[in-house]
């Protein structure tokens, strides 16, 4: 078991140019790139919600080495939204469009999560708005817990580096190893908001309940948005297919090319969260992500 230990969290600028980045920038496998692609499409609305929310949350953090923690998390998903953002660039210069899966995307974040849920006034109430912003530092510790093992997956991945581009490779790699770096502030900062451990425990696993069926729903709903617009009627074909489908696809895929996580892995995770013990200290390896950003091109770009 890896031992818990202090670690300064610092935000990276990095650069990236994608003007020779093909469309299928996973070589021979179209079903990966979209689905992976279709992450650029959900990132950066989310994780500047991310940044709305736990900036709400600063003043009720009386631990300085957390409040550290959240602040240099804050500054390192505010890049992570810029980066995504340029990687949507991409897309439109390949000719892909996304417009009504954004709005579903602003809806969920803006609306849905915002300040006032659905308009509802009542959250006005100072009591109410507590509650309702630890819920939602609650809804981030569970997607962070997705984004935490999956970065140490693709720390451990060896395929993107055969087959791929490598300023995509770079992006999703630099990204995702700050992820596993700070995977464990989002699960500190609930459980310190929280009143009591067993209060912890069943709120984590009743908003673990809505965040895995609704990661799951976006992910591949993000994927088929760009399946449907292909130009090969081989892949076009993923777009009409059901979520069951698109997951037993992601399954075989994953396990023939390495290229994206099985949905096998991703259900794994999800009980791992169960445990009355879990930590995400636990679910990677700090050092290993570190090597990585300290290797990675954009990371240490000479502006």
């Amino acid at each position: 078991m890896k031992a818990k230990s202090r670690h300064n969290i610092q935000p990276r600028h990095v650069q990236f140019d994608f003007s020779d980045t093909p469309l299928y920038w996973l070589r021979d496998d179209a079903f990966s790139t979209h689905m992976i692609n279709g992450i650029h499409l959900l990132l950066p609305e989310g994780e500047l919600w991310f940044c709305r929310v736990y900036n709400k949350a600063l003043p009720l953090v009386t631990d300085d080495n957390l409040r550290a923690d959240v602040q240099g998390f804050i500054r390192q998903e505010a890049i992570h939204s810029r980066a995504h953002s340029k990687a949507q660039d991409y897309l439109r210069e390949h000719g892909l469009s996304f417009d009504e899966y954004h709005r579903r995307v602003s809806w969920l974040f803006q609306s849905l999560l915002g300040e006032q849920p659905l308009g509802l006034k009542s959250l006005d109430r100072k009591k109410w708005r507590k509650q309702w912003l630890v819920l939602r530092v609650g809804l981030i510790a569970a997607i962070e817990h997705f984004t935490g093992v999956l970065g140490q997956w693709a720390m451990d991945n060896t395929s993107w580096e055969q087959s791929g581009d490598p300023a995509m490779v770079d992006l999703f790699k630099w990204h995702l190893a700050e992820e596993v770096e700070h995977r464990t502030v989002a699960f500190d900062l609930f459980e310190h908001l929280c009143k009591t451990q067993l209060g912890f425990y069943i709120s984590r696993q009743a908003l673990m309940a809505l965040v895995f069926p609704l990661f799951l729903y976006f992910i591949a709903e993000g994927g088929r948005t760009l399946y449907r617009q292909d130009p090969s009627p081989k892949v076009k074909r993923f777009g009409r297919m059901g979520m069951l489908n698109i997951f037993r696809e992601l399954e075989r895929v994953g396990k023939d090319t390495g290229n994206v996580p099985t949905f096998s892995f991703l259900v794994r995770a999800t009980f791992r969260w169960l445990a009355p013990d879990f930590h995400p200290v636990h679910e990677g390896d700090t050092q290993q992500a570190l090597d990585y950003l300290a290797r990675s091109p954009a990371a240490n770009h000479v502006s």
